[in-house]
């Protein structure tokens, strides 16, 4: 008698099927396996961090950096409203206020700002004394009329005149 005469061939097939099987899962645990290994290093991060705790702590450290940015915007905006009234602008002329009396000791200094207001500074030196005379500047004009060293100090403050 054969032995597989006697088997039934449901069996068989049933025992293929079983092995199949088997070799499916196994091949699934240790598939799932290396998937959690990946998983669970992926969610502890560096240093057993968690991801959670990395995405807040990086979120917090957006929201300090937005913060920064926004008070570096105003205080720029403060720097550049205190540059626009600073004096930047100076046009200085030597001359000799009274000919033949000691040289260029004499000068005319303009100082304006960025809207080009300010004023002209006359010194007039002389044997007797120095003369001080101050004439305000607005938008680059003047009500008050001007000496010619006067007028080049302006002019070179204004950038018409070079040094």
């Amino acid at each position: 008698m054969n032995i597989l005469g006697t088997i039934n061939p449901v069996i068989i097939i049933t025992s293929i099927l079983s092995v199949i099987s088997l070799g499916v899962a196994i091949f699934a645990i240790v598939k799932y396996n290396e998937l959690y290994r990946h998983y669970d290093f992926f969610m502890r991060g560096r240093d057993a961090e968690s991801l959670e705790d990395f995405i807040m702590e990086e979120k917090e450290d957006l929201v300090a950096l937005q913060e920064e940015a926004q008070a570096n915007k105003e205080a720029m905006r403060v720097m550049n409203r205190n540059i626009r009234s600073s004096f930047q602008k100076i046009g200085i002329v030597h001359y000799d206020a009274f000919d033949g009396m000691g040289g260029k000791m004499s000068f005319a200094m303009a100082v304006l700002d960025y809207t080009n207001s300010g004023f002209v500074l006359n010194c007039m030196h002389s044997r007797e004394g120095c003369f001080l005379y101050v004439k305000d500047i607005d938008a680059g004009t003047t009500d008050t009329p001007l000496g010619a060293e006067e007028k080049e100090a302006l002019e070179r403050a204004l950038g018409y005149i070079g040094d």
